[in-house]
């Protein structure tokens, strides 16, 4: 509709701008004619009787229709030529724009000339690919917040899991001393023991609010001498290593630089040495180093099954093969791993090796 308007508008604007030239141009034929014949007459010093001058104004009376209505053909014809030139161009691209209003990502505004209509177009086409650019962006944006809400939010849920089952212990242990039941009568055995489980939940309470405040802050990156860094956390878990007659491998042979926050870094690779030496027996190996841009760490153990692995990752998860929390685990290790790496947008691996039989974690710097 507002196509067809816009159409008429350039037709009749068009067309009475032709008849208005037409109709001046006849009338001033009209008028002057005769008296043009007469002044050129007078010029050559000839006498013009009055039958030729009404010889001239009945030819040009006579011509008259016919140009009129000559004239008024064409201007229609031109009109109608020159109004659709306009008014196709500006529909192509209303139509367009419409598509667009629809979010299609196949409407393109099409352009057929380089004036001021084919610019339109371009640019319409350029805003309509960065909208759409981002609107991508956001809805990235958008989904990565929902990821990361809904992340926080089972995070929580399983930590006030994790944080009720010793608050239950340690709870009723401290209530059953009270009313002196049984062998609880016995505060000096137990007193010890509720030190140890307080110990161990304010250890875990500590371990959750570092866990929690991972992506509250975005730690910039810097230029790092990987190697050097590597030597330095290797450093302590060398000691433990030795302390278990666990044998620790540290090859570092070429210098190898990255760009990367490094307190994150050598947190996320401090929680993958801390498993490596816990989950290696004595008399076996744990071996760090550098292949090509890759950083590997291997320790001998026996291979955790491939439906496991992807578990690991998830914060409290404790498979069967590492027992309890006696032995020191939280289940927020590899979590924190997986979070820090992902943050930083760094590819990692983690799977079972054949020879000797172990497990090896790959980070690609």
């Amino acid at each position: 509709m507002k196509q067809l308007k816009l159409f008429q508008k350039i037709f009749l604007y068009t067309l009475g701008i032709l008849l208005f030239i037409v109709v001046m141009t006849h009338g001033l034929i009209y008028l002057l004619a005769p008296r043009m014949q007469l002044s050129m007459s007078a010029h050559d010093d000839i006498v013009v009787s009055i039958n030729q001058e009404r010889f001239v104004t009945e030819a040009v009376e006579k011509a008259l229709p016919i140009s009129l209505s000559c004239s008024l053909v064409i201007s229609v014809i031109c009109s109608l030529l020159f109004s659709r030139a306009i008014a196709d161009p500006i529909k192509m691209i209303s139509m367009s724009t419409g598509q667009m209003m629809k979010l299609d990502h196949r409407a393109r505004c099409p352009i057929h000339t380089r004036d001021e209509i084919g610019t339109l177009a371009q640019n319409v086409n350029d805003l309509y690919s960065n909208l759409l650019s981002t609107i991508e962006h956001l809805e990235r944006e958008k989904k990565a917040v929902r990821d990361a809400e809904q992340s926080k939010v089972d995070f929580l849920r399983a930590a006030s899991h994790e944080l009720k089952t010793p608050v239950t212990a340690l709870n009723a242990t401290l209530e059953n001393m009270i009313l002196g039941v049984g062998k609880y009568q016995d505060y000096a055995a137990y007193l010890p023991e509720c030190k140890e489980m307080a110990g161990q939940l304010s250890g875990m309470i500590h371990e959750i609010l570092e866990t929690s405040k991972l992506n509250t802050a975005a730690e910039p990156a810097r230029t790092v001498a990987v190697s050097d860094l590597l030597a330095e956390l290797c450093e302590p878990y060398q000691l433990i290593a030795a302390a278990h007659q666990i044998s620790f491998s540290l090859n570092l042979s070429e210098p190898f630089s990255a760009t990367l926050p490094a307190i994150s870094f050598g947190k996320a690779v401090s929680n993958v040495l801390a498993n490596a030496v816990a989950y290696t027996e004595a008399g076996k190996s744990v071996s760090v180093y550098m292949d090509g841009n890759r950083l590997v760490i291997e320790n001998e153990c026996d291979p955790i099954p491939d439906n496991e692995i992807r578990r690991l990752f998830e914060p409290f998860y404790r498979p069967d093969f590492s027992r309890s929390r006696a032995d020191g685990g939280n289940g927020l290790g590899l979590y924190i791993v997986d979070t820090l790496l992902t943050s930083m947008n760094v590819f990692y691996a983690f799977a079972p090796m054949t020879s000797p039989a172990g497990m090896r974690f790959t980070i690609h710097l």
